[in-house]
């Protein structure tokens, strides 16, 4: 069943919004060859890889019309670990090919972009993450198949999707997509951190069943 609602999950058991539109992407980055490309490379900045939240698993769907590459085409820029402060240029071309946001980039000129660009075309910065906003979700219940067949659940799917901008990132927060691979343990302990949490909600609600239980019998 698709669900039109904007972020349907974004309370964690803790109260707070735990809902962090960004996704790293590892895939190979590459520089522009020719002369004028010098500061020009290709990248993927997302991807269908699921992704494990708290609340459950995400899917980015790449299917036809599912994402509005409007944004990035008319004024997509490229950031620094998602901060709106640290612009390091722009995005030249976006377009889906086979499941995956792909981009070419041209950084800026100024000195303290031409640190990063250096770092990016050595090979010391590998991680490219995309920020996003999702205003349709499709819910797809465990053991059930999405309305398209493709996905199984359980699992939350972004059938309507905008991504922001591409950011750099020094630290990934995902494993998929970007300029190589980084922190490839981080998702487990990820995964880890967020099945405790949703541990510590169930044996929440079990407790506030035993003693509204308690409360009944006296």
């Amino acid at each position: 069943m698709i669900k039109s609602r904007k972020v349907p999950m974004q309370k964690n058991p803790q109260g707070e919004n735990d809902f962090k539109p960004n996704r790293f992407m590892n895939a190979g980055i590459r520089a522009i060859e020719g002369e004028g490309n010098e500061r020009k490379f290709e990248l993927s900045f997302s991807s269908e890889e699921p992704y494990t939240r708290w609340y459950g698993v995400e899917i980015l769907d790449h299917s036809e019309k599912c994402v509005n590459l409007d944004r990035l085409e008319n004024i997509g820029v490229v950031l620094f670990n998602h901060n709106t402060n640290r612009v390091l240029g722009k995005v030249e071309r976006v377009w889906i090919e086979e499941g995956r946001g792909k981009a070419v980039i041209e950084f800026d000129e100024d000195d303290e972009t031409e640190i990063i660009r250096k770092k990016v075309e050595r090979g010391t910065l590998k991680g490219v993450s995309v920020g996003y906003s999702v205003d349709v979700w499709e819910e797809v219940a465990t053991g059930k198949k999405s309305s398209d067949g493709r996905f199984t659940g359980p699992c939350y799917i972004a059938k309507n999707w905008t991504p922001l901008e591409i950011s750099v990132v020094s630290v990934p927060a995902d494993s998929t997509v970007g300029i190589g691979r980084n922190l490839e343990d981080e998702p487990e302990q990820r995964r880890f951190a967020e099945l405790s949490a949703l541990e510590r909600l169930i044996q929440l609600n079990e407790t506030k069943g035993r003693l509204m239980g308690q409360t009944a019998v006296f």
